[in-house]
């Protein structure tokens, strides 16, 4: 059964500053439009597929795209060792993320309908998959890091900082053509976190 987008959000103003809109209905009075920060964490948590953004050490600018798990207000990534996201990230420690949300359903099969966007820059470790820091969190990366791999494995964990920067999350699809109503701006709140 296909997954269809219930539209219970709040929808979003520019750059999530409050902007009014027209009440449902066209003539009642303005609506403060607002996106939250849980919004976000909630469509990071649904996710699993993101572009991770970092500079080689000779400032060259490299992507990657990436599963992830989001566990707590983390977001962690599986890579071999020897990967220019482990060598790199490493070096540098830190990244940019871009995580495209799915809008439209069975629509966008007859439609083409763009995904929404979740954007960050973050602070990212890399870590041996077996060491103490994700020890606690391998069971629940288990679909990213299969037991074989385990052992030789190195996990990349992101923290999220400053603002996410969002298109088209928390509105109706017709809002999408808006850009002031489709962009979105709300600050990273590390709250509520399981580590």
């Amino acid at each position: 059964m296909a997954a269809t987008n219930q539209h219970t959000q709040a929808p979003v103003g520019a750059a999530g500053a409050g902007t009014t809109r027209a009440a449902a209905g066209g003539g009642g009075p303005p609506m403060a439009a607002r996106l939250t920060t849980e919004q976000v964490w909630h469509q990071l948590a649904k996710g699993s597929f993101a572009v991770l953004s970092h500079v080689t050490p000779a400032g060259e600018p490299r992507s990657s795209g990436v599963l992830y798990k989001s566990i707590g207000r983390r977001l962690y990534i599986a890579t071999a060792p020897d990967s220019w996201k482990a060598r790199h990230v490493a070096a540098s420690g830190r990244v940019a993320v871009t995580v495209p949300v799915r809008r439209g359903g069975l629509l966008s099969l007859v439609t083409p309908i763009p995904p929404a966007t979740i954007s960050f820059h973050a602070s990212a470790i890399v870590h041996q998959a077996d060491s103490p820091e994700v020890r606690s969190v391998l069971k629940e990366l288990a679909s990213l890091l299969p037991a074989e791999r385990q052992a030789s494995a190195c996990i990349i964990e992101v923290i999220p900082e400053g603002f996410f920067v969002t298109y088209g999350v928390g509105i109706a699809l017709t809002q999408m053509r808006d850009p002031a109503a489709a962009r979105g701006r709300v600050p990273v709140t590390q709250e509520g976190s399981t580590r």
